[in-house]
């Protein structure tokens, strides 16, 4: 190597942006990095003095960007690109694109477009600015963020959403952006960087564009179209463009200057309908639906403007508003009538559903009624129930002039089956999805894409699988996707696992859905793991028992996807086969109705119908519709359970639907095994005292047995159970308790015999269980008096008159009792003498000469209380006691 010559940097993971970057660019490259090792940064150059002049004075130095033209582009193995995917805008990478076995990484919020890369990995949303997906991603990961780096981040949201006033924000951004907030991010650094005051001869180029303006109709739509010419560049002219929106009011608008031998257009549009991304992709530029640019070369004004113009026709529709296509007038009913009326009503026009309104004399809109609901409510005997009862209350409305954007949104996005249109508060008409359906049909090409691939619902979750499971758990999921292509079925983790995955909580009970014969799978999954099958042909189900890599047992559920549906309020369900929504649809709350995909080519996709991550987002328990909880009263004792578990909130419409579940009296329908099981559940929480709180607000406690009625002694008592139980798994000593049973005696313990063994029948306890604890009961009430008796330090007595009682009295004992001597005692019983032992044995004493017979256990255990009250502590003082009291008896 010549001196002249200069060595190049080796770059085996390299993370860029687009040509001309903005700060979301340059904000997405640094956070980027943050998910890669030993990334190597290369920023691709800027034309916005703002962003070049703060990348000059502090990215390179805070961040450690390199320059392109040092890159040893042949070292590149992984080519990470942020806020685009076109091969046009990455030139200044493009070497390492020929590099074989080429990994690309591609992090965008940019519609598709025809010049995109191929990608191994992307992550692609609708959201405000590639920088809130990125650090989405970081959040999620839990990585560390300093405050320099937030302050990066958020300055790519704050512009790109402009401060989150462009309709290309969504909730995402300002989620990322108060998460960043909380990690230091200086708003202050943002707003100097991001205020912008014009230069004199920006003044003068937008007095220009504002005199030159003419609004043009283009298919009903106005648009703005402004034109300038320089001698020279103009650098930051994007900014123009933006006060010119602000100054104007314009909801569509083109700015065209031209530049020496080139035209810049910069395009805003606030409309939907218009897409001004597509238009500048078409004259070689790019961006998205509310703000793009393009640069064109060698071409003068005039023809750039025509050709604009004969884009502009082509591409914008007709904006049909609402009252276009909605059903007017619409057929309503008041909430106060009753739910098969209702019915009836939506039989009779073949209605799929019928808004409600809340009275005669405040006729406002409060919601609308499924047919589906109505239905099923009436073959569960509800049908005489208000429809206020199980009508849909979180709803959106839109007025007659809208444009059918939202309406499209809330349909297809929210789920809404029907819209209702108003004016003021009153109901003008309705559109339904069937309504909607009939417009896509006639004019499709107005429909954007992202309404039917919906990607926030697209999140691959097959690196935090990598991350957070074993490698042998890992590895039977990738096995189970392997069966399921060559058997061509699709396979899925469900449940509870996928909820915690997404929580951070260990959970390693895996539940399979097969779109298939699940048995059949099942036996073919055991043969390939050594294990066998159990088998329940009548809910198609299989468990598979089998042997893992580290010798131990491991069962894994199979099940065939289906839906379940109740014949009647609390009855076991009816299974059929269905597809995987429909399995999902089943389960109790949108949390637990969350699926990753194993088979095929979207291995860790994560399945989510319901709004799942965002109730998640929002700790909420939701269930899925609103007659779950009369076909499954148990799930009030869930809902409550997972509320004390994950720290959520029960959602107030389920809030509702529990109390209306409990006003039907419907757990009294419910078997007493089923409810034990549930309440089992929650005494093995770590937490079962705020659960039963939540259970006596509710009145679920006396719906089970009035006898359980929490009283303020008893609530004290079972918060001292809770306390006890920690007190004792800190110990790490088996056996560990069965906690129903130390609640149970709590919740018992004011009541007399014949109401606890009436608790117990309706709990339907077996004949050992009824048994055992009616005897415990008894021993800990004639026990819990002679504890206080006993005189300090002795610890044999104290020992004779515990260790026969279940250790679930013990601690029973120890939690009721407010003597502190007491506690001090059982304490001491538990830690230390229930555990002690001799070092002599039967052996040593017939060592000693002695013949064996029925003495030695009365020897031996009088040898033990005299250890306990330290008389003999070593070997030979144990065995001299023991031959002392042989030789007497002789």
């Amino acid at each position: 190597m010549t001196a002249t010559q200069k060595k190049l940097i080796p770059a085996p993971v390299l993370v860029t942006g687009h040509a001309n970057a903005d700060f979301d660019c340059l904000a997405a490259i640094v956070a980027a990095s943050k998910l890669y090792e030993n990334p190597v940064l290369v920023f691709p150059g800027s034309q916005e003095s703002n962003l070049r002049n703060f990348f000059i004075e502090s990215a390179t130095y805070l961040f450690n960007f390199k320059d392109a033209k040092d890159i040893d582009f042949s070292t590149v193995k992984t080519l990470v690109i942020v806020d685009t995917r076109q091969r046009s805008r990455t030139t200044h990478v493009a070497p390492a694109l020929e590099n074989p076995d080429l990994e690309i990484h591609l992090y965008d919020h940019h519609p598709d477009s025809d010049d995109d890369l191929p990608a191994t990995h992307s992550v692609v949303k609708p959201w405000g600015s590639t920088a809130t997906i990125i650090t989405l991603l970081i959040k999620e990961k839990d990585l560390a963020v300093s405050s320099e780096e937030a302050t990066m981040f958020g300055l790519g949201i704050y512009e790109d959403t402009g401060a989150f006033t462009f309709s290309s924000t969504t909730e995402y951004d300002f989620e990322a952006a108060g998460w960043l907030k909380s990690k230091g991010m200086d708003l202050n650094t943002i707003s100097e960087l991001t205020t912008r005051d014009l230069t004199v001869e920006q003044i003068s180029i937008l007095n220009s564009l504002l005199e030159s303006a003419t609004t043009h109709e283009i298919n009903g739509i106005p648009v703005v179209i402004a034109e300038t010419s320089v001698s020279h560049y103009v650098r930051d002219f994007a900014l123009l463009a933006h006060k010119m929106i602000d100054m104007q009011q314009v909801k569509v608008l083109f700015a065209l200057c031209r530049m020496n031998d080139r035209v810049q257009v910069v395009a805003r549009s606030k409309i939907h309908s218009v897409n001004v991304g597509q238009v500048c992709q078409s004259l070689g530029g790019g961006g998205h639906n509310f703000a793009a640019s393009a640069s064109v070369k060698n071409k003068p004004l005039s023809e750039v403007k025509d050709e604009l113009f004969g884009l502009l026709y082509s591409s914008i529709h007709h904006e049909k508003t609402v009252r276009e296509h909605m059903t007017a007038p619409a057929i309503s009913e008041y909430e106060t009538v009753s739910i098969c009326h209702a019915e009836s009503i939506m039989n009779r026009f073949g209605l799929k559903a019928i808004p409600l309104l809340e009275s005669e004399e405040n006729p406002v809109v409060s919601g609308y009624l499924e047919y589906q609901t109505a239905v099923r409510a009436c073959s569960h005997g509800l049908g005489d129930a208000p429809v206020s009862t199980y009508m849909t209350r979180k709803f959106q409305t839109v007025e007659p002039e809208d444009d059918l954007y939202p309406v499209m949104e809330i349909i297809v996005g929210k789920r809404q089956r029907l819209v209702p249109v108003v004016m003021g508060t009153r109901l003008m008409g309705v559109i339904t999805r069937t309504d909607l359906i009939n417009t896509l049909v006639e004019e499709p090409s107005r429909v954007p894409d992202k309404l039917f691939t919906d990607k926030t619902k697209e999140r691959n979750v097959r690196t935090l699988l990598k991350e957070r499971l074993p490698e042998h758990h890992f590895e039977l999921l990738t096995m189970a996707g392997e069966l399921g292509n060559r058997l061509n079925v699709a396979v899925y983790v469900v449940g509870g696992f996928v909820r915690d995955l997404l929580l951070g909580r260990k959970n390693l009970d895996l539940d399979l859905v097969v779109e298939g014969d699940g048995i059949a799978f099942a036996y073919k999954l055991a043969h390939q793991l050594g294990g066998r099958v159990r088998q329940h042909k009548k809910f198609k189900t299989a468990i598979i028992i089998y042997i893992n890599a580290a010798g131990e047992e491991e069962r894994l559920d199979v099940a065939t996807a289906r839906l379940e549906y109740y014949e009647q309020p609390a009855s076991l369900p009816t299974v059929e086969l269905s597809s995987i929504k429909m399995d999902l649809y089943r389960r109790d709350f949108t949390i637990n109705a969350l699926a990753i995909q194993l088979s095929h080519d979207n291995f860790g996709k994560l399945i989510d119908f319901f709004g799942a991550q965002k109730d998640i987002r929002d700790k909420l328990i939701r269930v899925l519709h609103s007659l779950s909880f009369v076909e499954d009263p148990t799930r009030i004792l869930r809902a409550i359970r997972f509320e004390t578990r994950f720290e959520f909130t029960i959602g107030p419409q389920t809030t509702k639907l529990i109390k209306n579940a409990l006003h039907l009296k419907l757990i009294t329908k419910l078997s007493g095994t089923r409810i034990f099981h549930e309440l089992q559940l929650i005494f093995n929480e770590v937490s079962p005292y705020q659960s039963l709180l939540r259970m006596q607000e509710f009145a679920v406690l006396e719906a089970i047995h009035p006898s359980l009625k929490l009283t303020p002694a008893k609530s004290h008592l079972l918060k001292e159970i809770e306390k006890v139980l920690e007190w004792y798994r800190m110990l790490y000593t088996k056996p560990y308790p069965e906690a129903w049973i130390i609640y149970l005696l709590g919740l018992t313990s004011a009541s007399k015999q014949e109401e606890v063994e009436s608790v117990l029948e309706r709990l339907h306890l077996t004949a050992s269980q009824h048994n055992e604890f009616m005897t415990l009961r008894s021993t800990v009430k004639s026990t819990i008096n002679l504890l206080g008796k006993i005189r300090p330090e002795a610890f044999s007595q104290l020992y004779k008159m515990l260790s026969p009682i279940p250790l679930e009295g013990v601690l029973y004992m120890m939690a009721r009792t407010k003597s502190e001597t007491v506690k001090k005692n059982i304490s001491h019983y538990l830690a230390y003498l229930r555990n002690t032992t001799l070092d002599i044995s039967g052996e040593d004493l017939q060592l000693l000469g002695f013949p064996p017979g029925p003495a030695y256990g009365e020897v031996l255990r009088k040898t033990l209380f005299a250890k306990l009250d330290d008389k003999v502590n070593t070997r030979q003082e144990q065995l001299d006691f023991a031959y002392r009291m042989l030789k007497a008896r002789q």
